[in-house]
Protein backbone atom coordinates (compact mmCIF):
# COMPACT_ATOMS: atom_id res chain seq x y z
CA UNK A 1 0.00 0.00 0.00
CA UNK A 2 2.81 2.42 0.85
CA UNK A 3 4.36 1.89 -2.63
CA UNK A 4 1.02 2.65 -4.30
CA UNK A 5 0.55 5.83 -2.28
CA UNK A 6 4.11 6.96 -3.06
CA UNK A 7 3.59 6.23 -6.78
CA UNK A 8 0.35 8.24 -6.76
CA UNK A 9 2.11 11.18 -5.06
CA UNK A 10 4.82 11.07 -7.74
CA UNK A 11 2.19 11.06 -10.53
CA UNK A 12 0.33 13.92 -8.82
CA UNK A 13 3.49 16.02 -8.57
CA UNK A 14 4.55 15.28 -12.16
CA UNK A 15 1.12 16.01 -13.68
CA UNK A 16 0.87 19.34 -11.88
CA UNK A 17 4.47 20.31 -12.75
CA UNK A 18 4.00 19.41 -16.43
CA UNK A 19 0.66 21.25 -16.56
CA UNK A 20 2.21 24.38 -15.08
CA UNK A 21 5.25 24.17 -17.40
CA UNK A 22 2.84 23.97 -20.35
CA UNK A 23 0.91 26.98 -19.00
CA UNK A 24 -2.37 25.08 -18.90
CA UNK A 25 -5.21 25.56 -16.45
CA UNK A 26 -7.00 22.51 -15.06
CA UNK A 27 -9.93 23.35 -17.34
CA UNK A 28 -7.75 23.54 -20.46
CA UNK A 29 -5.88 20.30 -19.69
CA UNK A 30 -9.22 18.64 -18.98
CA UNK A 31 -10.60 19.76 -22.35
CA UNK A 32 -7.52 18.83 -24.37
CA UNK A 33 -6.93 15.46 -22.70
CA UNK A 34 -10.64 14.58 -22.50
CA UNK A 35 -10.28 13.83 -18.78
CA UNK A 36 -12.83 15.27 -16.35
CA UNK A 37 -11.73 18.28 -14.32
CA UNK A 38 -12.77 16.45 -11.15
CA UNK A 39 -10.49 13.53 -12.01
CA UNK A 40 -7.61 15.96 -12.64
CA UNK A 41 -8.18 17.78 -9.36
CA UNK A 42 -8.20 14.44 -7.54
CA UNK A 43 -5.12 13.26 -9.37
CA UNK A 44 -3.16 16.42 -8.52
CA UNK A 45 -4.14 15.84 -4.88
CA UNK A 46 -2.82 12.26 -5.10
CA UNK A 47 -6.32 10.83 -4.83
CA UNK A 48 -7.96 8.23 -7.04
CA UNK A 49 -6.48 5.54 -9.25
CA UNK A 50 -5.87 6.72 -12.83
CA UNK A 51 -5.99 3.99 -15.47
CA UNK A 52 -3.56 3.54 -18.35
CA UNK A 53 -5.83 5.29 -20.87
CA UNK A 54 -6.04 8.39 -18.65
CA UNK A 55 -2.27 8.50 -18.15
CA UNK A 56 -1.69 8.13 -21.91
CA UNK A 57 -4.14 10.96 -22.72
CA UNK A 58 -2.51 13.25 -20.13
CA UNK A 59 1.02 12.43 -21.31
CA UNK A 60 0.09 12.94 -24.97
CA UNK A 61 -1.56 16.27 -24.20
CA UNK A 62 1.36 17.47 -22.09
CA UNK A 63 3.86 16.32 -24.72
CA UNK A 64 5.72 13.98 -22.36
CA UNK A 65 6.03 10.25 -21.85
CA UNK A 66 3.82 8.16 -19.58
CA UNK A 67 6.88 7.22 -17.55
CA UNK A 68 7.73 10.91 -17.12
CA UNK A 69 4.43 11.12 -15.24
CA UNK A 70 5.27 8.10 -13.14
CA UNK A 71 8.98 8.29 -12.37
CA UNK A 72 10.82 10.34 -9.81
CA UNK A 73 14.11 11.95 -10.68
CA UNK A 74 17.00 9.71 -11.66
CA UNK A 75 20.62 10.73 -11.71
CA UNK A 76 22.25 7.46 -12.77
CA UNK A 77 24.01 7.28 -16.12
CA UNK A 78 22.87 3.70 -16.53
CA UNK A 79 19.46 2.47 -15.45
CA UNK A 80 18.75 -1.23 -15.17
CA UNK A 81 15.11 -2.18 -14.76
CA UNK A 82 13.89 -5.66 -13.86
CA UNK A 83 10.49 -6.67 -15.21
CA UNK A 84 9.31 -7.95 -11.82
CA UNK A 85 10.14 -4.57 -10.23
CA UNK A 86 7.71 -2.74 -12.53
CA UNK A 87 4.00 -3.05 -11.85
CA UNK A 88 1.77 -3.62 -14.89
CA UNK A 89 -0.12 -0.53 -16.06
CA UNK A 90 -2.72 -2.70 -17.73
CA UNK A 91 -3.87 -6.23 -16.99
CA UNK A 92 -6.44 -8.19 -18.94
CA UNK A 93 -8.97 -10.70 -17.69
CA UNK A 94 -7.06 -13.60 -19.30
CA UNK A 95 -3.62 -12.76 -17.90
CA UNK A 96 -2.45 -10.18 -20.41
CA UNK A 97 -0.37 -7.29 -19.13
CA UNK A 98 1.60 -4.25 -20.22
CA UNK A 99 4.59 -2.91 -18.27
CA UNK A 100 6.27 0.41 -18.99
CA UNK A 101 9.89 -0.53 -18.37
CA UNK A 102 11.54 2.85 -18.87
CA UNK A 103 11.68 6.00 -20.96
CA UNK A 104 14.79 7.47 -22.47
CA UNK A 105 15.56 11.09 -21.70
CA UNK A 106 16.13 13.87 -24.20
CA UNK A 107 14.06 16.09 -26.45
CA UNK A 108 12.35 13.13 -28.21
CA UNK A 109 11.96 10.40 -25.56
CA UNK A 110 11.26 6.73 -26.29
CA UNK A 111 9.13 4.54 -24.02
CA UNK A 112 10.04 0.85 -23.79
CA UNK A 113 7.16 -1.50 -22.92
CA UNK A 114 6.95 -5.26 -22.31
CA UNK A 115 3.61 -6.84 -23.23
CA UNK A 116 2.10 -10.27 -22.75
CA UNK A 117 -1.11 -10.88 -24.71
CA UNK A 118 -3.22 -13.94 -23.93
CA UNK A 119 -4.84 -15.67 -26.91
CA UNK A 120 -8.03 -13.85 -27.88
CA UNK A 121 -7.43 -10.92 -25.52
CA UNK A 122 -7.03 -7.43 -26.92
CA UNK A 123 -6.16 -3.92 -25.88
CA UNK A 124 -7.69 -1.08 -27.91
CA UNK A 125 -5.66 2.15 -27.78
CA UNK A 126 -6.98 5.59 -28.56
CA UNK A 127 -5.02 7.60 -31.14
CA UNK A 128 -1.97 9.41 -29.75
CA UNK A 129 -0.86 12.92 -30.61
CA UNK A 130 0.50 13.52 -34.12
CA UNK A 131 4.15 12.50 -34.44
CA UNK A 132 4.00 9.49 -32.11
CA UNK A 133 5.44 6.36 -33.77
CA UNK A 134 5.08 2.86 -32.29
CA UNK A 135 7.25 -0.15 -33.05
CA UNK A 136 6.23 -3.66 -32.04
CA UNK A 137 8.70 -6.58 -32.01
CA UNK A 138 7.12 -9.97 -31.33
CA UNK A 139 9.49 -12.20 -29.37
CA UNK A 140 7.18 -15.20 -28.83
CA UNK A 141 3.78 -16.31 -30.09
CA UNK A 142 1.48 -14.52 -32.50
CA UNK A 143 -0.67 -11.40 -32.47
CA UNK A 144 -2.75 -9.19 -34.70
CA UNK A 145 -2.05 -5.48 -34.87
CA UNK A 146 -5.08 -3.51 -36.03
CA UNK A 147 -4.32 0.00 -37.26
CA UNK A 148 -7.17 2.19 -38.47
CA UNK A 149 -9.32 -0.90 -39.05
CA UNK A 150 -6.73 -2.91 -41.04
CA UNK A 151 -5.42 -6.16 -39.51
CA UNK A 152 -1.72 -7.02 -39.63
CA UNK A 153 -0.80 -10.52 -38.38
CA UNK A 154 2.59 -10.70 -36.64
CA UNK A 155 4.57 -13.72 -35.43
CA UNK A 156 7.73 -14.22 -33.38
CA UNK A 157 10.68 -12.62 -35.13
CA UNK A 158 8.60 -9.96 -36.88
CA UNK A 159 8.61 -6.21 -36.19
CA UNK A 160 6.07 -3.62 -37.30
CA UNK A 161 6.04 0.15 -37.01
CA UNK A 162 3.17 2.60 -37.47
CA UNK A 163 2.03 6.13 -36.79
CA UNK A 164 0.27 6.08 -33.43
CA UNK A 165 -2.17 8.88 -34.27
CA UNK A 166 -4.68 6.36 -35.70
CA UNK A 167 -6.90 4.06 -33.63
CA UNK A 168 -5.01 0.82 -32.96
CA UNK A 169 -5.51 -2.48 -31.16
CA UNK A 170 -3.19 -5.27 -30.04
CA UNK A 171 -4.75 -8.78 -30.00
CA UNK A 172 -3.22 -12.08 -28.92
CA UNK A 173 -3.61 -14.99 -31.36
CA UNK A 174 -2.93 -18.73 -31.39
CA UNK A 175 -2.85 -21.01 -28.36
CA UNK A 176 0.11 -19.55 -26.44
CA UNK A 177 0.61 -16.06 -25.00
CA UNK A 178 2.26 -13.54 -27.31
CA UNK A 179 5.22 -11.62 -25.89
CA UNK A 180 6.37 -8.40 -27.44
CA UNK A 181 8.53 -5.36 -26.90
CA UNK A 182 6.87 -2.10 -27.87
CA UNK A 183 8.62 1.22 -28.23
CA UNK A 184 6.72 4.48 -28.36
CA UNK A 185 8.71 7.26 -30.02
CA UNK A 186 7.44 10.63 -28.83
CA UNK A 187 7.81 13.84 -30.81
CA UNK A 188 10.03 16.55 -29.38
CA UNK A 189 8.54 19.45 -27.43
CA UNK A 190 5.13 20.06 -25.89
CA UNK A 191 1.94 19.07 -27.66
CA UNK A 192 0.38 21.79 -29.75
CA UNK A 193 -3.05 23.21 -28.99
CA UNK A 194 -5.97 21.26 -30.41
Amino acid sequence: MAETAAALRTVAHNVRAARLRAGLSLEELSRRAQVSKGALVGLEKAQGNPNLATLVRLADTLGISVSALMQGTTEARVRVVTEDAVAPLWTGERGSEARLMLTTSGPAPVEVWRWRLAPGEEYPSHPHQAGVVETISVTAGRMTLVVDGTEHPLAAGQTATFDGDAPHTYRGEGTEPCRLIMTVHLPPGPASAN
